[in-house]
């Protein structure tokens, strides 16, 4: 019987071992949540809510527990996984308040006596997550899910296997019901064939993914090929873009804090900071004296180290310059000097691909409209942020292509907006009233 291996990525020490689902376990979990299905969907909103409700007290009093766990499977300092833990139980907190507006019945006036749109479940939703924020990314699924009337299925990234177990007992103690979230142990020579074939399996309705392109691609084509619906959150290149009448110290915080937090493993962090020439060199000087007040933890894996490492030599072969840090750390773990490149062009590494690590690239612009389109190239589109006058900043931020624009802020989530991307970085919204009625059927009702 395969196992799945998790390992503390700050040592390298085993943390667990855990025997991977065969495929009799994985027909168990699809059967219990489609059997759990049409009860849920049936059970009245208000209760369904409570549920949400209870989860985020049980998050806040294993808060502690919690972000232990995540801090030792993938590796972010205890005050971030505090932190995630605090979102989620304040997600479940948003969705439960706001949820009886979102998927109330909308009157629409037409040549009917009577019209009007319901939302309605749609079943069992597949749902494909990453290990960078291994409850967050969970938690702002589910309770969407959960909320609209549907169950869960999850298969978790491997490497925070412990992540996805406690997930599901959560919901299991907070329910007390069997078959409304249940978590997948499958190891990774695995993932594939048994994703595919749950996408293809008539009991799952929908099915949604956080991850890599090429995850996301290979989901969308086994979902299509069933034509079933698909929200995908993929990678992003976010621009950051500083214009010359920005606050620099405060640009330059953000900057930093937006990059390096999570070590730089974020799908919405800034990648590319497109810094127009005229205040290049202070916004430069600001971000690396920022740089040194953070604490930053290791990568999650080695080749994602190995990787980074790879993005910033090829950058600075191609004549970037690497301005500090950019080399493995001596020890145990797969730790990596937070990197800042200068003087990043289109068509290098840095600017290209997707940095997913502690890796700023500074990319030089000779006015606005070179910022914007430095910042328009790339096939990504998931979140852009501009610095500057208010009125100044938004007009540029306009002309940029994202899903979401944040003006002298940070881009990041927030459970009563809307979270997701365009192009490369996906379709579809998570969060928001729009999150959770992605996992309905809009159903039109029209009587004479």
């Amino acid at each position: 019987m395969p196992e799945v291996v998790t390992r503390d990525p700050a040592t390298g020490r085993e943390l667990g071992r855990y025997p991977a689902h065969d495929e009799a376990a994985v027909e168990q979990a699809l059967a219990e949540t489609a059997a759990a299905a049409p009860g849920w969907a049936g059970t009245p909103l208000g209760e369904r809510l409570a549920l949400l409700r209870t989860v985020g007290t049980l998050l806040t009093e294993r808060r502690d527990e919690y972000a232990a766990l995540i801090t030792a499977e993938m590796g972010k300092p205890l005050t971030e996984s505090l932190a995630e833990i605090d979102k989620c139980a304040w997600n479940c907190s948003v969705v439960a308040d706001l949820a009886p507006d979102w998927l109330a019945d909308r009157v629409i006036e037409s040549s009917a006596a009577k019209s009007w749109i319901s939302y309605e479940p749609l079943g069992v939703i597949f749902a494909v997550m990453p290990w960078n924020f291994p409850f967050w990314q969970v938690l702002r699924f589910a309770c969407a899910a959960l909320a609209a009337g549907n169950t869960a299925l999850l298969k978790h990234s491997p490497d925070v296997t412990g992540c996805a177990l406690a997930i599901e007992e959560l919901f299991a103690a907070a329910s007390g019901r069997p078959g409304l979230f249940r978590a997948l142990v499958i190891d990774a020579e695995r993932v594939g064939p048994v994703s595919r074939r749950i996408i293809a399996d008539p009991r799952i309705a929908a099915v949604t993914l956080t991850g890599s392109e090429r995850a996301g691609a290979a989901v969308a084509e086994a979902a299509g090929t069933a034509c079933k619906k698909t929200v995908l959150e993929l990678g992003g290149s976010d621009p950051f873009v500083v214009l010359a009448d920005a606050s620099i110290p405060a640009a330059a915080d953000a900057a930093a804090r937006s990059r390096f937090g999570n070590a730089g493993q974020s799908c919405v962090a800034a990648k590319r900071f497109i810094v127009v020439e005229e205040v290049a060199d202070e916004f430069v000087a600001a971000l690396l004296a920022s740089l040194k007040t953070m604490q930053i933890g290791p990568l999650a894996r080695a080749d994602l180290r190995d990787n980074a490492i790879r993005q910033i030599e090829e950058t600075v072969a191609a004549g970037a310059a690497l301005l500090t840090g950019g080399r493995p750390v001596d020890g145990p773990g797969h730790f990596l000097e937070p990197a800042v490149l200068d003087h990043v062009t289109p068509g290098m590494a840095a600017f290209t691909e997707e940095t997913f690590g502690p890796v700023a690239a500074v990319v030089r612009a000779r006015d606005d409209d070179h910022a914007v389109a430095l910042a328009n190239d790339t096939g990504f589109g998931l979140g852009c942020s501009v610095w500057g006058a208010t009125d100044h900043a938004l007009a540029v931020g306009r002309r940029i292509r994202s899903g979401a624009l944040f003006v002298n802020a940070p881009v990041a989530s927030d459970p009563r907006l809307p979270f997701g991307g365009i192009g490369r970085s996906g379709h579809g919204r998570e969060l928001s009233a729009e999150g959770v009625r992605e996992f309905t059927n809009l159903r039109t009702v029209a009587v004479a």
